[in-house]
């Protein structure tokens, strides 16, 4: 379990997390919920030991984030961070040198499913192939917890459907725990078991996606419209 205790943290003036506590469960797609600039990526951030609260504690496991959760925990960010004169494939033998779960078997099966070659080069790609080439990085490494920073931002309709399901069939063969933050949630509606959503640095909202729409009787999306509108009053 992924434990979040009152975390504070400002940059600035800003509070970008604002006294946020929360309990992620194993063995669930979660979704980080909110716009941009609510929080969503700090407190990826925070959790994968990228960022030093302020104030409060996050637990994994019941180990502190860095490098005493190192090996339980994948963090995919929402921009590049390979070289751009890297080809696909030297980034998976960097990873594959750096990562002692790193599963072979797993990233020849995702170059396959996503239509990638190694030769492919990373300057050379478009946001879709890049974001593809990402989650392949990510999702090759036998993490029990995986946190993707909006994996399906600017990116066309078939590879977000690509990316949704590959995301839907590592979770089924592997079991993770998948918190996923993103602002395109017609696209992963289904797929979430719970949701966190945020506003402006602040919990506003989280539960279990079937009974909060059974309680509401609406849609998820009328849901957060509906809250969202209200946490800007």
């Amino acid at each position: 379990m992924i434990q979040v205790e009152r975390a504070v943290k400002t940059f600035g003036r800003k509070k970008a997390l604002d006294d946020i506590s929360l309990n992620i469960e194993e063995g669930r797609i979660i979704g980080l919920l909110g716009t941009n600039g609510a929080g969503k990526s700090t407190l990826l951030k925070a959790i994968a030991g990228l960022h030093r609260l302020d104030r409060g504690e996050i637990r994994i496991d019941g180990k502190s984030p860095g490098l005493a959760a190192r090996g339980m925990l994948t963090y995919l960010p929402d921009i590049d961070v390979w070289y751009p004169w890297m080809k696909l494939g030297d980034a998976m033998r960097y990873m594959r040198d750096i990562h002692w779960d790193w599963d072979d078997d797993k990233a020849l099966h995702l170059l396959d499913y996503f239509g990638l070659k190694e030769h492919m080069g990373i300057r050379e790609a478009s946001r879709g192939i890049r974001a593809k080439m990402k989650l392949l990085l990510a999702l090759s490494l036998q993490a029990k917890y995986l946190l993707l920073d909006e994996p399906l931002s600017g990116i066309d309709p078939f590879a977000r459907a690509q990316i949704a399901h590959a995301i839907v069939d590592d979770f089924l063969y592997e079991g993770q725990t998948i918190l996923i933050s993103t602002h395109e949630i017609a696209e992963i509606e289904l797929l979430l078991d719970d949701i966190v959503f945020i506003h402006e640095g602040k919990l506003v909202l989280e539960g279990h996606v079937e009974t909060l729409k059974q309680i509401h009787k609406m849609s998820l999306m009328d849901i957060l419209k509906e809250v969202n509108q209200h946490a800007r009053v």
